[in-house]
């Protein structure tokens, strides 16, 4: 039998951890993959190809109103695969949400577009986003829940941050996959059938991320959780209930990261090749960078919330973004390639200090039996007054002209409200997992 002290900490078998971790991490890149080629291709050609208009700034508006509908219908996946999690299991719900994504992605990429069947085209990419959507807002609560329930919840920053390092890995083949297909054809080759490709590769992704997902157990929370039958009738009810200023901390907590970036990996397309007449090739290759450092700096800021004060880094990050934002537009005035790069690097260096403890932190708002389902809310809840209207927020207050300082200072304003949300939470209670454990082992000694 393991045994399980409070002051050491429960440490499960490092084989089901190190595939706990693997999942988490694969699963995430996967879908978020299928999200982010969609963010991309909606700054480069989704607004041409869907939504035709005479005054291109009105086409880029229309693309990113639908990039919104992807966060927008997140909360219904969070409520939804949220109770189920927490009433039938994380493992069962992942599987269901990457097929959700998965399938939604490959048929984007066959899509007919507006010039061959009119306004049913928008009409299904809408629907399309939807669903995206859907699956996701169930995937990162779960996921979370994969990596940081089998791991020691004294060290829940580290492995908790594997969820984390799923957005810029996903950034990071959506951007390279379509800096490959952009630097390979010509404009018009691109724009006719190139994009597809991006999307029709889903489907292969999906299919090893499901191999792996598949072949794991649930975690060791919830099947303490099954043993003892403490498992909530009406998890959503409970939440708002019992739990409001959790959630309100947690939903706060998730905006400033989820602005700034859409800042650098969204709107930054916008900008350089509208404003400053880059090429599509240049700005994706330097966002590829900057997606590229995070792969280290997530999990690592993850690791460093579990020695120093999980709140206090991230307030760290949510202070060096709202200062960065001036900062960036202005050494990006050059053009020059590594100038663009070093800003998304910096960029994703200060999203780093917030996203890696992120999740984490909003794991801890909640107790282990309503995890699943507070944890999905606030992260949901969070992305649409974050990451969903950010795009077309920033395309609004910038202008036809594209003026940088309204962004800046959009920015900063969601940076104080991570702030807020960071003051009003409450640190990491190892012990309430602890406790778990401690009663699954005691049903299995009996």
């Amino acid at each position: 039998m393991t045994s399980l002290k409070l002051d050491a900490g429960y440490t499960p078998p490092k084989k089901d951890l190190y595939k706990a971790f693997a999942a988490s991490l694969s699963g995430t890149s996967l879908e978020w993959y299928d999200f982010a080629v969609y963010s991309a291709a909606s700054a480069l050609v989704l607004g041409e190809l869907f939504f035709p208009a005479e005054d291109p700034y009105v086409a880029t508006i229309a693309a990113f109103s639908t990039y919104a509908v992807g966060y927008v219908s997140r909360p219904i996946g969070g409520v939804f695969f949220g109770r189920l999690g927490d009433k039938i299991g994380r493992k069962k719900v992942l599987v269901y949400t990457l097929l959700l994504i998965g399938i939604a992605t490959f048929l984007i990429g066959v899509l007919p577009t507006h010039s061959q069947i009119g306004i049913t085209a928008p009409i299904l990419l809408v629907l399309l986003r939807f669903l995206q959507g859907i699956g996701v807002g169930g995937e990162w609560g779960g996921a979370v829940l994969l990596s940081s329930e089998f791991g020691d919840p004294n060290h829940r920053g580290f492995w908790a941050s594997a969820a984390q390092v799923g957005p810029p890995i996903g950034n990071l083949l959506a951007n390279g996959v379509l800096a490959l297909l952009t630097g390979m054809m010509s404009e018009e080759s691109f724009l006719s059938y190139g994009w597809r490709i991006a999307f029709l590769l889903s489907l292969l992704l999906i299919a090893f991320g499901l191999w792996i997902r598949l072949k794991l157990e649930d975690t060791p929370i919830f099947r303490a959780l099954q043993k003892t039958g403490d498992r909530p009738k009406k998890p959503v009810t409970e939440i708002f209930r019992t739990q409001k200023r959790a959630l309100f901390a947690a939903v706060m907590s998730r905006l400033g990261p989820d602005v700034f970036y859409a800042l650098y990996t969204v709107f930054i397309l916008t900008y350089a090749t509208k404003s400053l007449g880059l090429e599509r090739s240049t700005i994706l290759g330097a966002v590829l960078i900057g997606s590229a450092t995070q792969v280290i700096t997530i999990p690592l800021a993850g690791w460093l919330s579990d020695i120093i004060n999980r709140r206090t880094l991230y307030a760290i990050g949510a202070i060096g973004a709202a200062l960065w934002a001036y900062i960036m537009f202005a050494i990006i005035e050059s053009g020059a390639f590594w100038t663009l790069a070093l800003s998304t690097v910096v960029a994703g260096t200060c999203h780093s200090l917030m996203y890696g403890p992120q999740a984490a932190y909003v794991v801890e708002q909640f107790t282990p039996r309503l995890r699943y389902t507070g944890s999905s809310l606030a992260y949901t809840i969070g992305g649409v007054f974050g990451g969903a209207i950010a795009p077309l927020m920033f395309t609004l207050v910038a202008g036809p002209e594209i003026n940088p300082l309204p962004v800046a200072m959009y920015v900063t304003g969601a940076c104080i409200c991570t702030l807020i949300g960071l003051f009003i939470g409450r640190n990491s209670a190892p012990h309430e997992d602890l406790a778990y454990m401690e009663e699954l082992e005691k049903v299995r000694q009996h």
